[in-house]
């Protein structure tokens, strides 16, 4: 590292979550955070005016999600380790973030007790994953490759299908991912056809079967 102490950008669109963050980084004398992001254009300008050590990304981003604005840092910044920090199980955007190119995948309940390890882990050059995702990550390296149909969808239109299938409504949704109600429709249409589905139920049927949501 160019200077002392690790160089941290957080982006994530809530206060709250930033300052929880941040605390957690303040006991530590080897580390920083001297960036912060609520939105991806607020993000790629401190990316650009600045160099950092480690970016911290939450997947639910508003406007483009986590894993759109992770692909854009890889292209510009491919040496610049990314951190990705969600809400949802591994299962749901685990493999998906270790494909698009993120060091490290974390669930925001455990970042209390990981967060630091994580950091520690990733800026020294190596990947941080549960058991969990490891396991996934060997399975998908030595079965042999059987697509699952949610694999055709892109990252926002898998985005919203897993909101659609924990039963939230076209406009909590639209209003989350910061688009219109009648874009979320297209997008729910184009998720329909491309598995070769009817309903919200079938969404929410397929969802519960693969493990894609948490009760």
């Amino acid at each position: 590292m160019k200077n002392d102490r690790i160089k941290i950008l957080i982006a994530d669109d809530h206060a709250i979550v930033r300052e929880g963050l941040k605390q957690i980084v303040a006991e530590e004398k080897d580390m920083t955070v001297l960036g912060e992001a609520e939105n991806s254009e607020t993000l790629m300008n401190l990316l650009e005016k600045d160099k950092w050590d480690i970016v911290i990304l939450d997947i639910n981003m508003p406007g483009r999600n986590g894993l759109e604005i992770l692909k854009d840092i890889k292209q510009l910044y491919p040496d610049l380790p990314v951190l990705i920090l969600s809400m949802f199980s591994e299962e749901q955007y685990g493999l998906r973030s270790i494909k698009a190119g993120a060091s490290g995948y974390l669930k925001k309940v455990s970042a209390p007790d990981e967060l630091v390890q994580a950091i520690r882990r990733i800026v020294s050059g190596r990947k941080y994953i549960t058991e969990t995702l490891a396991e996934k990550l060997a399975e998908n390296l030595s079965e042999p490759k059987v697509n699952s149909l949610h694999e055709k969808l892109s990252d926002r239109e898998f985005e919203i299908m897993c909101s659609i299938a924990q039963g939230k409504s076209a406009e909590e949704i639209a209003n989350e991912l910061s688009i219109s109600v009648n874009t979320f429709y297209t997008y729910r249409n184009r998720i329909l056809e491309k598995l070769s589905m009817r309903s919200n139920v079938e969404i929410t049927q397929y969802a519960i079967r693969n493990k894609l949501i948490d009760f």
